[in-house]
């Protein structure tokens, strides 16, 4: 199925995520139609994002502070630190898995929730309400595991899509920060899109104002998403 035989639908307001004090709506893409990977591949080239099979976009009126960001795979190049951090991790050993539930995945899910994100909704004891947020049985989506010494310190949960690849979430254990963990997952997917010939990786929306959303645009050059249509970027950010 493609996007222009889709139906869309605008959701309620409700309280943002991101920004304190915001209201936030959604346009998604009709979540009775099981979503598949060439349509999922237009949408994404349009902005949108998925959280498990439903695919969105944020449709918040005068507010335009979500941008989605992309980075063109050829045109990457690493900074200095990017760099440092790349090289303290050519000792761990990756294995790419069928996106299913892992005992262990979930264990290091909790781990890095309740340190990382504690209080905030996705920290619960809830192994149903974790694999409803990653998984979408029409995606070729898979676990990428990242193991020092045989132990599993990181997972990046990955989207194959012929417009790239979609880095959906990553989470990693906080005894291994140092490590830089989260960047390395997302320099290995650039890497990796490089060398099988995908042209970009997604990473969601970039939010200047919130911090754990921000990061994004630290991978140069980067392209976003304006006025429906994807602009590269460079050194300057461009305002809303």
């Amino acid at each position: 199925m493609s996007v222009s035989e889709l139906s869309f639908f605008l959701s309620t307001s409700h309280e943002c995520s991101y920004l304190k004090g915001h209201e936030a709506a959604s346009l998604v893409a009709d979540p009775t139609i099981r979503l598949e990977t060439t349509a999922y591949s237009e949408l994404i080239q349009l902005g949108f994002r998925r959280s498990g099979g439903m695919a969105y976009r944020p449709h918040c009126g005068a507010c335009q502070a979500c941008i989605a960001i992309r980075i063109p795979v050829v045109s990457f190049h690493p900074s200095r630190g990017q760099r440092r951090i790349w090289n303290k991790n050519t000792d761990l050993e990756l294995s790419s898995l069928p996106l299913e539930f892992h005992e262990e995945h979930y264990q290091l899910y909790q781990r890095y929730q309740s340190t990382r994100h504690s209080g905030s909704s996705m920290d619960t004891d809830d192994r149903d309400k974790y694999m409803s947020f990653f998984a979408a049985e029409g995606l070729d989506s898979r676990l990428v595991e990242f193991r020092c010494a045989g132990k599993l310190i990181c997972v990046a949960v990955i989207d194959w899509l012929p417009a790239g690849l979609s880095s959906m979430y990553t989470f990693f254990d906080p005894e291994y920060s140092s490590r830089g963990l989260g960047v390395y997952a997302i320099l290995w997917q650039i890497m990796k899109a490089r060398e099988i010939g995908l042209p970009h990786v997604y990473l969601g929306y970039w939010i200047d104002e919130c911090d754990k959303m921000s990061y994004k645009t630290r991978y140069r050059p980067y392209e976003l998403f304006l006025r429906q249509q994807w602009h590269l970027i460079n050194k300057i950010q461009p305002t809303a």
